[in-house]
């Protein structure tokens, strides 16, 4: 399967309302200035639209969206890498802001739930769009797609597993701990570069190599 056309690209930016009503700045802002942490953003597709699945097993489809957020509420406690990367959980789909403050307080859920209706987004504003987030169960419903997002806004990888919904938060726990390898990889280069000794060692290599090529 060809990568999602997003991957190593800036995330979108856009602004949607939340499941209580005021908007959302995406990517998040902090007093004007971009913040440093790494999102997760999980699109579900709309509470209660009916799927095929949906003639043997209507309860399964149902628990499927409550199931996944629950998933990364509990996750935001319990899995050590959301911890330590401070990452920040935002979920999206098209429910309506009343039905997705329902959700929301129903299953005390800690993660921002933002509404994205296409009926009331405008083409700027329309995150589906903006996101290629395609269809998934033959077309009956919004696929179930997640994006990892680095804290310098840039999408690094991507999950569409409409039925699979456990596959989510096991997927955002791997590119997280890629992100921070790839951090720590980063800082320690840095490090030495600073270093005054590695800059003298370099120096005279350098001096060596062209000492050896006159």
């Amino acid at each position: 399967m060809a990568p999602h056309p997003l991957i190593n690209k800036p995330v979108p930016e856009f602004s949607i309302p939340d499941a209580n009503g005021p908007h959302v700045q995406v990517p998040p802002e902090e007093q004007g200035l971009a913040s440093e942490e790494p999102i997760a953003l999980f699109f579900y597709p709309e509470a209660g639209k009916r799927s095929p699945i949906h003639m043997f097993r209507p309860e399964v489809e149902r628990s499927v969206a409550t199931r996944e957020a629950c998933q990364f509420r509990d996750a935001l406690v319990e899995k050590e890498i959301f911890k330590r990367t401070d990452v920040q959980v935002i979920g999206i789909s098209p429910d309506p802001v009343p039905k997705q403050k329902q959700f929301v307080e129903s299953q005390n859920l800690t993660v921002s739930c933002l509404e994205n209706s296409e009926r009331h987004a405008t083409r700027s504003t329309f995150a589906y769009q903006a996101f290629h987030v395609g269809k998934g169960l033959l077309g009956f419903a919004d696929a179930r797609t997640t994006f990892v997002i680095d804290n310098e806004g840039i999408i690094r990888d991507s999950l569409s597993a409409t039925m699979n919904y456990n596959a989510h938060v096991k997927f955002v726990v791997k590119a997280l701990g890629k992100l921070s390898s790839s951090s720590k990889k980063h800082d320690a280069d840095a490090a030495r570069s600073d270093d005054p000794s590695s800059s003298q060692i370099r120096d005279e290599l350098g001096r060596v190599a062209y000492v050896a090529g006159a």
